[in-house]
């Protein structure tokens, strides 16, 4: 196990038994009884769980954003229930994206608040390792905007020993996410490695839950899907430079290269320490780097000799596309001011949307965390804006169509097309 892992195995375990004793005994309700299972509550809160620092930023502001916007169109309630946001932020300053103990106490503050009937996180697939045990325990609902980690929810090559039990100590599934999971991700970078003619591909990963997975994930199905890998590689995120791991991947003969990690793992880093060793490479990343932290040179993101090497895939589409996007985008504009906001805001609308909508059918004495628990992972055909989607045995949502990005003229990612790739299982 890598240092860093032990460190947030720790932490997890931590958190799992903060999270045990608060759920036994802390009698903090916020002032509300919407967590209680014998009767139904007029108001309840929902909570939402994001690295509002650091890379991730303007993805997470933007999911904030589609949030507070869904929850301002239904009037702050869910048919006759008041519905109270309070968004929470898993970052710190000093680290610079999401933090194992700030995600632990987010998850301990949504047990410990009996109102709380739906927790909206996390971001980052390692994160909710940490918190899905806590919420679990409480019989407290997640809903995943964005993790794609293929463990949190099954146990499909890619996942660690133990997944995705070891995240459901309560024997219950909690849990769902409404992004595809890596599973696919992976299939649609395979996808596009073949199409555009990568005959050796080079992975690198930033050795946390997510990346190291993700690599783990195309690694094992790059054969069947006619791609040859290299080889896959586990960093230091804080190393000064990768020079020497770009001499080596240049030995080997590799003419695409594959970050797999987020950011504010050393992303804008290697791969100009890539490129600088292989002048003509083409660059590749996920949904994790997918962002204009890293695009964007006025961010301190890729130079933009570099723009026309990357490309990324992430699960959103463009948000015209979607069946209901043009309607966002409008509500979107008059609420904010922005006709071109971060892809992602949407999915941050239909969490809470997803959430409401499901409250607000409910009868009154199933107003509480197990009747909201229950009636979410029964979603079926939900026809949202996203599209029409269930949750399947898994607590993973049934879209599964990736989009692919590239760098546009203004330094952001700009969506180029989707991506029809069926799960590499």
């Amino acid at each position: 196990m890598y240092p860093r892992m032990r460190i947030l195995a720790t932490a997890a375990a931590m958190a799992v038994a903060a999270g045990g004793l608060a759920a036994c005994g802390d009698d903090d309700d916020g002032g509300s009884t919407g967590g209680d299972s014998g009767g139904g509550a007029s108001s309840v809160t929902v909570l939402s769980s994001l690295p509002l620092q650091g890379a991730s930023k303007d993805q997470t502001n933007a999911m904030v954003d589609g949030m507070k916007l869904a929850l301002k169109e239904a009037g702050g309630k869910a048919g006759d229930v008041t519905v109270k946001y309070t968004s929470l932020d898993d970052s710190t300053a000093q680290a610079g994206k999401w933090d194992p103990t700030q995600t632990g106490a987010n998850a301990r503050k949504a047990v410990s608040d009996k109102s709380v009937v739906a927790y909206i996180g996390e971001f980052n697939s390692g994160a909710s390792q940490i918190s899905m045990p806590v919420l679990n325990q409480a019989g407290i609902a997640q809903i995943s905007p964005a993790n794609t980690a293929v463990g949190l929810t099954t146990d499909e090559p890619g996942a660690e020993a133990g997944e995705p039990g070891k995240y459901a100590p309560s024997g219950k599934k909690t849990y769902m996410r409404i992004v595809p999971r890596d599973t696919i991700q992976g299939a649609a970078l395979l996808a596009t490695f073949k199409e555009e003619g990568c005959t050796k591909v080079a992975t690198a990963n930033d050795q946390e839950t997510y990346g190291k997975g993700l690599a783990k994930v195309i690694d094992l199905k790059a054969k069947d899907a006619g791609v040859t890998i290299t080889s896959d590689t586990g960093i230091q995120p804080d190393a000064a430079n990768f020079r020497a791991y770009a001499s080596k991947i240049k030995g080997e003969g590799a003419d695409c290269f594959l970050f797999s990690g987020v950011t504010a793992n050393g992303a804008a880093q290697i791969y100009k320490d890539v490129a600088a060793a292989i002048p003509n490479v083409k660059l590749y990343g996920p949904d994790g780097v997918c962002e204009s932290g890293l695009t964007n040179p006025s961010k301190g993101g890729l130079p933009k000799s570099l723009a026309g090497q990357f490309k990324c895939t992430v699960a959103t589409l463009d948000l015209k596309s979607y069946p209901g996007g043009e309607t966002f985008l409008k509500a979107f504009s008059g609420e904010y001011g922005d006709d071109s906001p971060d892809p992602y805001a949407i999915y941050g609308y239909e969490a809470m949307k997803l959430v409401l909508d499901t409250i607000g059918k409910l009868p009154a004495d199933q107003v509480n965390r197990e009747g909201v628990l229950a009636a979410l992972l029964a979603t079926k055909d939900r026809d949202s804006a996203l599209g029409t989607y269930s949750f399947d045995e898994n607590g993973d949502t049934t879209l599964t169509d990736y989009g692919l990005y590239e760098v546009g003229p203004d330094g952001d990612p700009t969506f180029e097309k989707a991506i029809k790739a069926a799960p590499a299982r």
